[in-house]
């Protein structure tokens, strides 16, 4: 049976690009969005056997709802994406108490329970092949928290601490947990950047991360990959 991914965020930027690459490499792909035009509009520069999930990972019957739906499509999961992100600055002086709120419920909830949701079939596919994957985005700022950042700051940096959690949790399960921490990456989230797009990293840079980290053995672990723009301080 073809191996199988789902991809949260996976309408659009470096969502989409993760995709776009697992369908090359033949997997089975379920995309969710929060947006069912933005999702149908992807899933027309995609494979027409990809499946689509209108989902808001902040809500947590809509997570429930998401990895049925995927399981009702093709039965398996082999590598799970959490890509979904939320960003938005501020200071620790300055935090509006709904938009940290925000953040914390897209970028550090919503994956623990996506996580969550979609383990079982995870372990069953480590079980029969000894190596499910789990690849959480996180960001430089996770790393080393920026400033006017603090609040998505925290979040990245509570989804590395999550992937490190996870590791440890499911290793003798046959699952890898690896977080992706990309530095300004090309996508309608940066387009008010001082920073040309061109002179970003690519979504197709991290899809390629994601495409070394399902080529490598099951005995090589990746805590973490950085993801920096040539020129940047992390």
């Amino acid at each position: 049976m073809e191996r199988c991914a789902l991809v949260t965020g996976g309408s659009s930027g470096i969502g989409l690009a993760v995709a776009r690459m697992l369908c090359a490499e033949g997997y089975g792909v379920t995309i969710a969005g929060r947006h069912a035009d933005r999702l149908s509009q992807a899933a027309g520069t995609l494979p027409p056997n990809v499946h689509c999930v209108v989902a808001d990972i902040a809500r947590e019957q809509d997570v429930s709802a998401m990895v049925r739906g995927h399981t009702e499509r093709f039965g398996r999961l082999d590598i799970l994406v959490n890509s979904a992100g939320l960003f938005g600055s501020d200071t620790a002086s300055s935090a509006v108490t709904a938009e940290v709120d925000a953040r914390l419920a897209v970028n550090l909830r919503g994956p623990l329970l996506v996580t969550r949701e979609a383990l079982p079939l995870l372990r069953a596919a480590g079980a029969e092949h000894g190596k499910a994957l789990v690849v959480n985005l996180s960001s430089v700022s996770g790393l080393h928290g920026q400033p006017r950042s603090a609040s998505y700051s925290a979040t990245k940096a509570g989804l590395i601490s999550l992937t490190q959690s996870l590791q440890r949790e499911t290793a003798a399960d046959g699952i890898q947990a690896t977080a992706i921490c990309p530095g300004l990456v090309a996508t309608a989230m940066t387009a008010g950047s001082a920073v040309l797009a061109e002179e970003m990293v690519q979504p197709e840079d991290v899809a390629e991360t994601v495409r070394f980290l399902i080529r490598t053995s099951r005995w090589c672990l990746v805590p973490e990959v950085v993801l920096n723009r040539r020129g940047a301080i992390s």
